[in-house]
């Protein structure tokens, strides 16, 4: 899951660049990855669910059930959309079906499934389970989760008591249960590392080198190319190295199936020159590099009058490095136990205007309609909250003055002198209509502090030996002004388990934040030359949370698995309890 780039060793045989340079890779990569994600690349993990029933119905009524499965998802305030029936199995009220259904976890979004069971009646038997019209069944019972509910439990197992709907029952008060388990696809855990270089490339910029990066697709069903990786930016480089990619076996299906893996030469207006391509399957990729051979790329001919003529480059591609491996994937340790643990903050600078007035960032809606702030920390904490059993989330505000006091840019939302934390995701939301109550919007806008207090309590729980790791969600108005002190702490952060979400609201000219989101391609620095471990924050600006909004912050969460992991790996964390 997440980005297929790994985030370790360097570039090898990569050129120096300067401070200047470096800010346009990161601009880039940012770019570039903004650009595999509208080709519909995301991540997503294949989960089969087994399932089994127990105390079906009422004997009395039900002596003999014929019961059958179906699953359904849901999409956000959506209909049911069927993805799988299991089998009907005969004569038993305690069933354990052998069909699975398949899923594709997302982390990003929230996956509601329903369970519907039906005894299927003795003159449909001989109809196959798909043909099958639900309507001329007896229904048994409904129970619904979320998929996160499911790969969060331990074993990833999860029991559910079967109810009614709309539909209507003899005896509405025994349905029995429903047993969930999801099993990852053991694709997932096979990983194929390699470290792709060019040579002659093309120079398609008039006054500067290529800027080329690689992405990387599969090949669809219905024959289109699906991306599943992108390598980062190279700026001013014809014989480019780039960091490691991974992918898994899930991903491509097969070793024998063509990838395309074609050579972009990056453009800031996002329309991204195609320098060359080839197509390879990873079998082919790992014979290149036992054979040190290299392939050229190629581009369709521009007089060709056959779909398939091409023109073949003098530009070529080496495979330096191939490495498989069995690992622990995100979902081993979550269900292992491992906790995310949900962080806010929020700025209370004089710059979103006065809360009173309907034009705020903060103003609230006496109709109930959530401004952008509490659009953000909903669409956020609605997908982390239910990796967080507690659900005890330390929230605090930044750039206010209390009353009385001094301007602060960090204290406790709940107005509580060393209690942090508030209950659930409407805890946040009580605690900041509360503090708007209490504080004077003042300004600056400073993260540093805030990030540091974050850092504090990533600090011990690593120290307590916890298996937790934290995502602090900072929302925000404006640019910060202490760039160096949010940079050390950045710096320091990324040392600890923890990932930072930076989410820009209003009418703001973003531009000058996007130094906190280095986005894979060079590293932050400190004021001491030191450079972060790992890419553990990123920044998008949101003016509305719904809408394009919302995938906007879908896809900053969809980072947050493979950062998690880069952690892992970092800390040399091989093993779950």
């Amino acid at each position: 899951m997440g980005n297929c780039c790994s985030d370790e060793a360097g570039h090898g045989g990569a050129h120096p660049v300067g401070p200047a340079a470096a800010k346009a890779a990161q601009a880039a990569s940012a770019a570039a990855d903004r650009f595999l994600r509208s080709r519909g690349a995301g991540a997503s993990t294949q989960i089969e669910l087994s399932l089994s029933a127990s105390n079906l119905g009422d004997q009395e009524y039900f002596p003999k059930s014929n019961p059958m499965v179906v699953v359904y998802s849901r999409r956000k305030d959506g209909p049911l959309e069927e993805i799988g029936r299991s089998e009907v199995l005969l004569n038993s009220l305690n069933p354990c079906w052998t069909t699975k259904i398949s899923v594709q976890y997302q982390f990003e979004v929230l996956q509601p499934l329903v369970f519907q069971v039906f005894d299927i009646d003795a003159q449909f038997h001989d109809v196959s389970e798909k043909m099958l019209k639900l309507e001329d069944q007896e229904f048994l019972g409904e129970a619904s989760c979320l998929l996160s509910e499911v790969v969060t439990k331990r074993d990833r197992l999860l029991t559910l008591k079967l109810g009614v709907s709309e539909h209507n029952l003899p005896n509405p008060s025994k349905f029995g249960e429903l047993t969930v388990q999801a099993e990852e696809s053991a694709g997932s855990k096979a990983i194929m590392e390699m470290v792709f270089r060019c040579s002659d490339l093309e120079i398609k910029d008039l006054l500067t080198k290529s800027d080329p990066f690689l992405l990387i697709s599969k090949i669809s069903d219905s024959g289109m190319p699906v991306p599943i990786c992108k390598t980062e930016v190279r700026k001013n480089d014809l014989n480019p190295r780039w960091k490691p990619v991974i992918l898994n076996l899930q991903q491509i299906g097969s070793k024998e199936n063509p990838l395309i893996i074609e050579c972009f030469n990056f453009s800031s207006n996002g329309k991204h020159d195609l320098v060359g391509k080839i197509v390879k399957s990873v079998a082919e990729l790992e014979n290149m590099y036992h054979r040190q051979n290299s392939e050229n790329f190629f581009v369709p001919a521009s007089n060709a009058h056959e779909c398939h003529s091409k023109e073949v480059l003098k530009s070529q591609l080496y495979v330096e490095k191939y490495v498989e491996s069995n690992r622990h994937t995100f979902l081993d340790y979550i269900s292992a136990g491992c906790q995310l643990n949900f962080m806010v903050g929020v700025d209370f600078t004089a710059s979103n205007g006065n809360p009173r007035l309907p034009d705020s960032l903060h103003y609230i809606d006496p109709s109930g309609r959530p401004n952008v702030y509490q659009k953000a920390i909903l669409e956020i904490g609605d997908v982390l909250q239910h990796y967080d059993p507690a659900k005890r989330f330390p929230s605090w505000g930044f750039g206010a003055r209390p009353i009385d006091g001094p301007v602060s840019h960090c204290f406790n939302l709940n107005g509580s002198t060393y209690q942090p934390e508030v209950d659930g995701i409407q805890g946040i939301m009580s605690a900041y209509i509360s503090a708007l109550r209490n504080v004077s919007l003042a300004g600056p806008t400073l993260f540093g502090q805030l990030i540091s207090t974050a850092m504090a309590i990533a600090s011990q729980s690593l120290a307590d030996n916890q298996q937790k790791y934290f995502i602090l969600l900072i929302v925000t108005d404006g640019v910060v002004t202490d760039f160096q002190e949010t940079i050390d702490a950045i710096i320091k952060a990324s040392d600890f388990p923890m990932s930072i979400i930076v989410i820009g609201v209003g009418g703001a000219d973003f531009k000058e934040m996007e130094f906190l989101d280095p986005n894979k391609g060079e590293k932050l620095e400190s004021s001491t030359g030191r450079v972060a471990s790992r890419d553990m924050i990123q920044f998008a600006p949101v003016k509305d949370a719904h809408g394009s909004g919302a995938s906007t912050l879908q896809s900053l969460l969809a980072e947050i698995p493979g950062q998690f992991m880069t952690y892992m790996r970092t800390r040399e964390v091989q093993t779950v309890s």
